[in-house]
């Protein structure tokens, strides 16, 4: 059983949307997701679904137009393509399909994922010329449009929306303009964004994006979505490098049959249809990213009352997760750290930075503010058991945030 926060977060006539804390010995999972689901999302996995069936097929039209919907898609100019797999085989299969072999992409990069995606190309044939800008500091539309009026041999530009790696929110409408004021395309990975962060066709012109069930939308993994303008799904025809991870064929079968070409997660479809009827009740995207915003911002202010200190000046740090410096005190082991973390309910991610010792924590999914207190509490509890009477970083992580803010 779940016992639910007695604090309503957004209200409807008929419901009440509140957050559900996890029964005893299932933990709150604090990473950009998988994440902590509502009872009623789990719920609906316990049935079994025939995926030929018309009920399914159903199941896979409402997920289709609800995400379009989020997306912004009043014209009826793009189409939502939902495939098996984790969100890095849509990222992939978004790169196969709508890069012609003979393009040529510009990859923003200031993290893992950027970089995943430059590895991707380099498997798939394509050209990529990378901008990285490190752990820190976002790719500005000024710079986009410096190296793409200096190539014009680059066709495409590929951004990460929200870099999870250091939790820096990347500033995804001044990269569309840029790309858009050069007559180039724009591919965006929303992995942990869409949903949460505003991402509307209307505003950010893109050739597509791409998503995943088990992130803002608080879905459970199964499968991604590619969210493309019909002119590009067209144009991608005979183009993808793989069978599994072509987005036309996909797109093509799924409008001609409403099946998916194989098997289907039809668990996780149904469970995250009911993610979306919960996503509309707390009032779409904008009450969810109300509810991480306050997240983060609570838990960045209780962390900074223990002496931790994130990684991101305020301007770049995303509703999504928090990346803190490790603290500097030599008792301090993150492995130990973790485990009491754990121990206490809580699953945190280490850090994935090329510069400094860090660990994050999500503001995702299931949780709020007082989750976030009670994480801050338990961050505290950790560090007294360890012997580390305070969570300041190192004076030269410090010191090499402040000189690259004071650069940008």
């Amino acid at each position: 059983m779940h016992r639910v926060i007695d604090r309503p977060i957004a209200a409807s006539p008929a419901e009440t949307f509140t957050c559900a804390v996890p029964a005893k010995g299932e933990p709150y999972l604090l990473t950009p997701g998988p994440l902590t689901t509502a009872l009623s999302t789990k719920e609906a996995m316990l049935r079994d679904w025939g995926s030929w069936d018309g009920d399914f097929r159903a199941m896979t039209a409402q997920l289709r137009a609800g995400l379009l919907e989020i997306a912004g898609d009043t014209a009826g100019d793009y189409d939502c393509v939902p495939l098996q797999g984790s969100g890095s085989y849509c990222v992939e299969a978004m790169l196969g399909s709508l890069i012609p072999r003979d393009g040529h992409a510009l990859v923003l990069a200031n993290g893992a994922y950027g970089k995943r995606i430059a590895t991707t190309l380099g498997y798939l044939g394509r050209t990529a010329t990378v901008l990285d800008k490190g752990d820190y500091l976002p790719p500005r539309g000024a710079e986009v449009e410096r190296l793409l009026a200096a190539d014009s041999s680059i066709t495409h530009v590929v951004a990460v929306h929200c870099e999870t790696s250091s939790g820096i929110l990347n500033p995804i409408e001044e990269i569309a303009a840029a790309t858009a004021k050069q007559g180039r395309k724009l591919l965006i990975d929303s992995m942990s964004a869409f949903g949460a962060v505003p991402l509307d066709v209307r505003q950010i012109p893109c050739e597509a994006f791409v998503s995943s069930a088990n992130k803002c939308i608080e879905g459970v993994p199964g499968f991604g979505f590619v969210i493309a303008r019909k002119s590009a799904l067209q144009e991608a025809k005979g183009r993808s490098h793989s069978l599994a991870l072509d987005v036309y064929d996909q797109w093509d079968v799924m409008n001609r049959t409403g099946q998916w070409r194989f098997t289907p997660p039809t668990h996780t479809v149904a469970a995250f249809i009911e993610a979306l009827r919960l996503h509309k009740l707390e009032g779409g995207q904008a009450g969810r990213l109300a509810r991480y915003a306050n997240n983060r911002d609570v838990l960045v202010a209780g962390m900074g009352k223990l002496g931790f200190e994130p990684l991101l000046n305020a301007r770049w740090r995303s509703p999504i997760i928090v990346t803190f410096f490790a603290p500097a005190h030599p008792s301090f082991r993150f492995e130990r750290f973790y485990e009491s973390m754990k121990q206490q309910g809580f699953i945190i991610y280490p850090g994935k930075l090329t510069v400094a010792d860090s660990f994050r924590i999500g503001c995702i999914g299931q949780v709020d503010e007082h989750v976030m207190r009670a994480v801050v509490r338990a961050c505290a509890s950790s560090l007294r058991e360890m012997g580390v009477p305070g969570a300041e970083p190192p004076a030269a992580a410090l010191e090499e945030r402040k000189a690259l803010a004071d650069a940008d």
